[in-house]
C-alpha cells in the first residue's frame, strides 16, 4: 500500500454538483425531521466526499471487509454527513431512509448507531468518544499486524490500512480527547488520520466565549504530524478541495506520527443569513432560508430531496470497491499462502472461536484460610491464558502493579525507543499502558473492540470506574466484549480512606443495561468469571476485586466454583435442608455471610448462604433456577455488601435486611473499618433475626449502620 503523493486529483465537475447534492439533502433532511445539524453537514459536504469518494479503500457491497480503512464521525450530532456518503456510496441507505432522519424504526438515528446502519462504525454523539473510538482502532489495526503479518515492509501488507476521524470544535474541548490523543502520539500511530472542522461554532455560538487556545499547536505537543488549511483565507470562502486532498496523502505518507489535519471552515455556508452562526448548528433552516441557500448554489428552490439520475451514478462506489476489494484479496492470498499457523489463527479469530480446550489453561486454586485477593487470582488467571488466547491484551491506567494486569513475560505495546527498565517492548506488544487516563482508556478500548478481532481489557481501581462512565456506557450501547478489571473494590482497600473507597459504584454500574458486574467471592468464582466473560463476545464486563485477601473456599464442603457462571448459587445449603433464611452475599463479604451461617446453625436457625457474583448473569436463569436458589417461601433474607444497598430489595423483599454502607468510608486498616462499619458476622446474624421478626417470628435486634 505504497502511497503516491504525486497523484492528481480528479475533480470533476460531477463531483462538485455532487458535493452541491449534499448540501441540498442535509437541509432538506433537516427540515423535513423538524430538528438536527445541518450546518455542519453541509461545510464538511467537501471534505466527506473526498475521503469516500477519492481516498478511502471501502467496499459498499462487503462494509465488514477485513482490509477497509475505517471512518470514525466522532461529531455525531452531524450524522448526515455520514448518512449521505452511505446513500451515495451505495452501501443500501435510501433516499427514503435520509426523509425518515430521526424517526422511529429508521436507518438514520439521530447519531450515528454502529449495527444499525450498514456503514457506520461506530456509535457517536458524545463528543470526544469518537476521537478515542478512532485511536483505539489504530492500536488494534497494529496487534492485528503484528499477530499476523509483523515481517512485511510498512505499507506492504494486507493488514495495512487507516483509520479516518472527522471530529469538530466541541470533540478537542473535550477532556477524553486530550487523554486518547496524546496517548496516541506517545503510541506514534502513522495509520491514523484525524481532520478538525474548526469552524469557531457550537451550540452557544461563537467558540471564543469559552474556547481560545491553539488546537493545532497542542495537537503538535501530542507528537502529532500537524497541517493547517483554512478555507477562509483572504477574506472570502475558497473551499481548495486540491489542498485538502494533497493534506490527506502527506498524512498518509508519514509512518511515524499520527495526523492533524485542522480544517477551517464556515459552518452552513452557503446560507446568505445563518452561516457561521449556532442558529445553523443545531436546527432546521426554515423554509426561506432552505430556498435562499439552494439559489445561492444554483439549485431549483422548489426541488426537495432531489438527486439527479447523473450524480448519483457518478457517485456510486459499488464498482470501484469491488476492484480495491479484489486487489486486496490477490495481497491476501498470497500471504495465506505462507502463513501457516498465522492463517489458522486469523480464520479462527474471524469466527469470533475460541481455540479448543482453552479452559484446560485456567488455574484451580487449592483451598485456603488466608486466601488470596482476587485481584491477584485475576493476574495469574491472565498469566496462564496468555498462552493460549493471543487475542486478549490489555493493560491498566498507570496501575498495572495494583490491577495485576500484566501477564507474565509478556511485551509492552509501545514503541521500542519508549520501553523502561520496568516494561520493555514493541510496535506489536501485548501490554497496554494508558497513563493516567481512564476516560481515555475507556474509548480506546472501544476503538479496539469494534476493530476487531482481538478482546481488549483494561484496569484501574473501581472507584475510577466514575472517569469511565460515559465509554463503559458505550460500551453496554453497543454490546462491545470489553472487559474492566475494577480491583480495590470496597472500603477493603483500607488506608487510603474514603476518595478512593467505593461505595455507590457497584449499584450505579449495575443500573447500565448491557453491562455485566461481576464481584467474585474467592480466586476460584474469579478463575470461572473470567472464563464465561471469554466465552460470551456480545456485551462488556466489569470485574470488581478485591485488594484484600479472602479466604479461598473449600469446594467439598461448600458449593462448586463452576456455578458462579450462573451469576447466583447455593454456596452452603442450610443444614436441615430446608432454609428458614437466606444470606446473600458477594465478594468478600460472603466469607463474613458464612461466618454469620455458621453462629445461625448453632443456635437453630437454619441458614442457606448465596453467592451472587453477578445479578445480571443471575437474572439471565430462568425462573425455576431463580426459584430454586431462592426459594420465594423463604421471605426472611439478609444481603451483605460493602456498599449501598440500593438495588438488592429486589432480592430480599419487604421484609429483608441489607447489611451494607450508605455512607463513605474513613481512612484505616480494613479490618477496623469492617468492625467499625458493622460489616460483621455479629450484625449480619442480628440482621437475620430482625427479618424473621418482620415476619412474626421472633423478636428482632437492631441492624443500625
Amino acid at each position: 500500500m505504497s502511497i503516491d503523493t504525486s497523484k492528481p486529483l480528479e475533480w470533476s465537475e460531477p463531483d462538485r454538483r455532487a458535493v452541491d447534492t449534499v448540501r441540498a439533502l442535509a437541509m432538506d433532511a433537516v427540515e423535513e425531521a423538524g430538528s438536527g445539524h445541518p450546518g455542519t453537514a453541509m461545510s464538511l459536504a467537501p471534505a466527506a466526499y473526498l475521503l469516500f469518494q477519492k481516498i478511502m479503500r471501502h467496499d459498499p457491497g462487503d462494509p465488514a471487509w477485513v482490509g477497509r480503512d475505517r471512518f470514525v464521525l466522532s461529531c455525531g450530532h452531524s450524522s448526515l454527513t455520514l448518512y449521505i456518503q452511505l446513500y451515495l456510496a451505495g452501501y443500501g441507505l435510501t433516499l427514503d431512509e435520509l426523509k425518515r432522519l430521526r424517526q422511529w424504526e429508521s436507518l438514520t438515528p439521530g447519531h450515528p448507531e454502529v449495527g444499525h446502519t450498514p456503514g457506520v462504525e461506530t456509535t457517536t454523539g458524545p463528543l470526544g468518544q469518537g476521537i478515542g473510538n478512532a485511536v483505539g482502532m489504530a492500536m488494534a489495526a497494529r496487534r492485528e499486524r503484528g499477530l499476523f503479518d509483523p515481517e512485511s515492509a510498512p505499507g506492504e501488507s494486507p493488514f495495512d490500512h487507516f483509520v479516518y476521524a472527522v471530529c469538530s470544535d466541541g470533540d478537542v474541548q473535550e477532556g477524553v480527547s486530550h487523554e486518547a490523543s496524546a496517548l496516541a502520539g506517545t503510541q506514534k500511530l502513522g495509520n491514523l488520520v484525524v481532520l478538525y472542522d474548526d469552524n469557531h461554532i457550537s451550540i452557544e455560538d461563537d467558540t471564543q466565549i469559552a474556547f481560545s487556545e491553539d488546537v493545532a499547536e497542542r495537537y503538535r505537543a501530542y507528537g502529532w504530524h500537524v497541517q493547517e488549511i483554512d478555507w477562509t483565507e483572504g477574506g472570502s470562502y475558497n473551499e481548495d478541495v486540491e489542498a485538502l486532498y494533497r493534506a490527506v496523502l502527506a498524512a498518509q505518507a508519514e509512518t511515524e506520527r499520527p495526523s492533524f489535519i485542522r480544517l477551517r471552515t464556515i459552518i452552513g455556508w452557503p446560507s446568505p443569513n445563518k452561516q457561521d452562526t449556532g442558529a445553523i448548528h443545531g436546527a432546521a433552516m426554515g423554509a426561506d432560508e432552505v430556498a435562499a441557500t439552494k439559489r445561492a448554489l444554483g439549485l431549483d428552490p422548489e426541488l426537495t430531496f432531489h438527486v439527479p439520475e447523473d450524480v448519483l451514478a457518478h457517485t456510486r462506489a459499488v464498482e470501484r470497491g469491488r476492484a480495491a476489494r479484489a486487489e486486496w484479496e490477490r495481497s491476501f492470498d498470497a500471504w495465506r499462502g505462507g502463513a501457516g499457523e498465522r492463517a489458522e489463527l486469523f480464520d479462527r479469530l474471524q469466527a469470533g472461536r475460541l481455540p479448543e480446550d482453552w479452559e484446560k489453561a485456567l488455574p484451580v486454586f487449592d483451598a485456603d484460610e488466608k486466601g488470596v485477593a482476587t485481584r491477584k487470582a485475576s493476574g495469574e488467571v491472565l498469566s496462564a491464558l496468555a498462552p493460549v488466547l493471543p487475542e486478549l491484551w490489555g493493560g491498566s491506567a498507570d496501575l498495572a502493579g495494583s490491577n495485576n494486569t500484566t501477564p507474565k513475560g509478556e511485551p509492552s505495546f509501545i514503541p521500542e525507543e519508549y520501553s523502561t527498565k520496568a516494561f520493555s517492548g514493541n510496535r506489536f506488544g501485548r501490554v497496554l499502558h494508558f497513563g493516567v487516563r481512564e476516560h481515555g482508556m475507556g474509548s480506546i478500548l472501544n476503538g479496539i473492540a469494534l476493530h476487531g478481532p482481538t478482546r481488549p481489557y483494561g484496569g484501574t481501581f473501581l472507584v475510577f470506574s466514575d472517569y469511565m462512565r460515559p465509554a463503559v456506557r458505550l460500551a453496554a450501547l453497543m454490546g462491545l466484549p470489553v472487559a474492566y478489571v475494577w480491583t480495590h473494590d470496597s472500603i477493603g482497600l483500607g488506608e487510603d480512606g474514603p476518595t478512593h473507597q467505593p461505595v455507590e459504584h457497584l449499584w450505579a454500574l449495575r443500573a447500565i443495561p448491557g453491562l455485566d458486574v461481576v464481584r467474585p467471592a474467592d480466586a476460584n468464582e474469579t478463575a470461572v468469571a473470567w472464563r464465561t466473560i471469554l466465552a460470551q463476545g456480545e456485551r462488556p464486563t466489569a470485574l470488581a476485586l478485591t485488594r484484600q485477601n479472602v479466604p479461598t473456599l473449600d469446594r467439598e464442603r461448600f458449593g462448586a466454583a463452576e456455578n458462579a457462571a450462573k451469576g447466583g448459587y447455593i454456596l452452603a445449603e442450610a443444614g436441615s435442608g430446608s432454609p428458614e433464611a437466606l444470606i446473600i452475599a458477594t465478594g468478600s463479604e460472603v466469607a463474613i455471610a458464612l461466618q454469620a451461617r455458621e453462629r445461625l446453625e448453632e443456635s437453630g436457625t437454619p441458614t442457606r448462604v448465596v453467592s451472587m457474583p453477578s445479578v445480571e448473569w443471575f437474572r439471565a436463569q430462568d425462573a425455576a433456577y431463580r426459584n430454586s436458589v431462592l426459594p420465594p417461601s423463604v421471605r426472611a433474607r439478609v444481603s451483605v455488601e460493602a456498599g449501598i444497598g440500593l438495588g438488592w430489595h429486589e432480592f430480599i423483599g419487604p421484609a429483608g435486611e441489607a447489611v451494607s454502607l450508605e455512607h463513605f468510608g474513613a481512612s484505616a486498616p480494613y479490618t477496623t473499618l469492617y468492625e467499625q462499619f458493622g460489616l460483621t458476622p455479629e450484625r449480619v446474624v442480628a440482621a437475620v433475626h430482625a427479618s424473621i421478626a418482620k415476619l412474626g417470628g421472633e423478636q428482632g435486634s437492631t441492624t443500625g449502620n
